[in-house]
Parts: structure tokens; C-alpha cells; sequence
């Protein structure tokens, strides 16, 4: 069973999808890292609304890691993190108020102002 949320968008239903905008936008940044860069995203507790979003570049993928493959580029999820995201969407977004990846995520009951913090 696959979890389609747009016509190009496919994953497992445990894991959140990568947009092909989002898949792009991390070829670019790990086009100046080390070789073999991934990106994390993970769910921390903290920000104005009890959780928050973190991304951050890794060499090393852990055994328990979940891994999306889109594109060519790799985005790692830990496994306390996938709960959190199921059924998300990690989108890179380019509008007035700058760049940014964002996330949709339907599990978020509610969220802040800033767009990176979220309450379950």
C-alpha cells in the first residue's frame, strides 16, 4: 500500500513523502557537502508550540533510520521521529517571506506563527 498525496509524490505510508521541489532543493545543498550527505529531518520537543522541526545534514545513517529516496538524495528519519510525521509532506517553499522547507503535517493539532513548531 503506497500513500499518494500528489500525482508525483509517492511513499510508504509510515513515512513522510518528499516533493520534487524539496528533492531539488536537497541535491543543492548537499551538492557542497561531504560525499555521500543525506539530510536529516527530525521532531525535537521545544519551540513555542511543544515540538519542533530539525533538519540537518549527516554522513552516517544510524541501523534504526528510515530512508526516503527521491530524486537521487536521501532523507533520513529516526524512528521516534516517523510517528510524528506519518502521512506528512516536506515541501521547499519560495515565496515572499523567503526559502524555506516546510512541512504539512497532518498529526499537528495545532502550530505557531513561525511554521516550525507544532503541538500533537
Amino acid at each position: 500500500m503506497t500513500n499518494t498525496l500528489d500525482a508525483n509524490v509517492v511513499a510508504p505510508p509510515d513515512l513522510p513523502v518528499v516533493t520534487d521541489r524539496a528533492a531539488k532543493r536537497v541535491s543543492q545543498i548537499l551538492a557542497k557537502e561531504a560525499s555521500g550527505a543525506m539530510l536529516r529531518v527530525a521532531v525535537k520537543g521545544g519551540g513555542c508550540s511543544g515540538f519542533q522541526y530539525a533538519f540537518e545534514i549527516e554522513t552516517q545513517k544510524a541501523d534504526d533510520d528510515h530512508v526516503i529516496e527521491k530524486d537521487g538524495v536521501q532523507v533520513l528519519v529516526d524512528p521516534v521521529s516517523v510517528d510524528f510525521l506519518k502521512g506528512a509532506r516536506i515541501d521547499f517553499v519560495d515565496d515572499l517571506i523567503g526559502q524555506s522547507f516546510k512541512i504539512d503535517n497532518p498529526n499537528a493539532t495545532a502550530s505557531c506563527g513561525c511554521g516550525t513548531s507544532f503541538t500533537v
